[in-house]
């Protein structure tokens, strides 16, 4: 099992920054994925970014929703086990609940479906106001 914990959330305004930290604990993920997804009330869940390796999490390949791409950036953490997205220049669009997600066999094409992940964390608000 692998437990997530997410933190950094709050409430900004357009334009501003935010970075969220993921903490990973338990059993160790030697391949997979590892990101972050969205959610607004009475919608889908949806893609934000991702990093999939095979081997060594700092030697993955980072994917992001064409939404999000050249404003966010997902990056392994200097503390050990922790993933980190940095988001810049917010728009009220991106508010939402925001979930950290793991799983340790997921394909390359599956890596937008919340269904194939595994593990999730509680998820933490960011809200951007106008």
């Amino acid at each position: 099992q692998v437990q997530l914990v997410e933190s950094g959330g709050g409430s900004v305004q357009t334009g501003g920054s935010l970075k969220l930290s993921c903490t990973a604990s338990g059993r160790t993920l030697s391949s997979g994925a590892m990101g972050w997804f969205r959610q607004v009330p009475g919608k889908e869940r949806d893609f934000v970014a991702v990093i999939k390796w095979s081997g060594s999490m700092r030697g993955g390949r980072s994917y992001y929703a064409d939404s999000v791409k050249g404003r966010f950036t997902i990056s392994v953490g200097s503390v050990k086990n922790t993933l980190e997205l940095q988001m810049n220049d917010l728009k009220p669009e991106d508010t939402a609940v925001y979930y950290c997600a793991a799983d340790g066999s997921l394909i390359l094409s599956s890596i937008g479906r919340p269904e194939q992940y595994d593990y999730w964390g509680q998820g933490t608000q960011v809200t951007v106001s106008s």
